[in-house]
């Protein structure tokens, strides 16, 4: 899992991704697909530089949340969260990382939804920590894809089926967030116990904006 980060004229933005893949060894070059909708599409285009945020285990959920649920376009997403600027200007997350990028945009082509975007590694850095697998994302942190993601698929298409030999029970029922379909997993006790002033750990918005599922 990745943040990418870039500039909206003096302005910082950026959009989680969940794939950043290498495409050649000399020079450095990765490719990154971002939705036509997400506002980086349009800075990168303009802009030609982005930085890579490689997320850890370790980073905070609320992170994912804002750069995955929210947009730029009505959001200052990094108004709270911690980040410095790379030698170009791009905004790289202080926690919640093992490493960073800063990439220049060598060349790009459309897609139906989305963006690809090749661009040359032109500095990076390494830090400690368990980088955050997609696999990680869905299975511990219980997140879903955001709309605008290419793997994105509803979560109400999924059927988990119970283990060989154990009967199901239609009586169960699970909250789930109408913004990010995060599945209250009950740590923090029942739901229709939880103070009002709860929010979701993905994206934050209030337990009245969860339904029964």
């Amino acid at each position: 899992m990745y943040v990418i980060g870039t500039t909206d004229g003096e302005k910082l933005t950026g959009c989680v991704v969940n794939t950043v893949v290498q495409a050649a060894s000399t020079p450095a070059l990765v490719t990154v697909s971002v939705n036509h909708n997400n506002l980086t599409n349009e800075c990168l285009k303009k802009r030609k530089l982005f930085s890579v945020s490689i997320l850890s285990e370790a980073v905070d959920s609320g992170v994912i949340g804002t750069f995955g649920f929210h947009s730029g376009r009505d959001t200052d997403k990094f108004a709270t969260v911690p980040h410095s600027l790379t030698k170009t200007g791009m905004p790289v997350l202080s926690t919640g990382i093992c490493g960073w990028l800063e990439c220049r945009v060598r060349d790009s082509f459309d897609l139906e939804t989305h963006t690809v975007f090749i661009a040359e590694v032109i500095d990076a850095e390494r830090f400690d920590g368990i980088p955050m697998t997609y696999s990680y994302y869905h299975r511990v942190i219980k997140g879903a894809s955001p709309a605008n993601a290419p793997t994105y698929v509803p979560q109400s298409t999924f059927v988990e089926l119970p283990p060989a030999g154990v009967a199901t029970s239609t009586s169960a029922s699970v909250w789930v967030c109408d913004v990010c379909e995060y599945e209250y997993d009950g740590a923090d006790g029942p739901f229709e116990s939880l103070p009002d002033d709860w929010v979701c750990p993905i994206c934050g918005v209030p337990k009245s904006q969860f339904s029964r599922k």
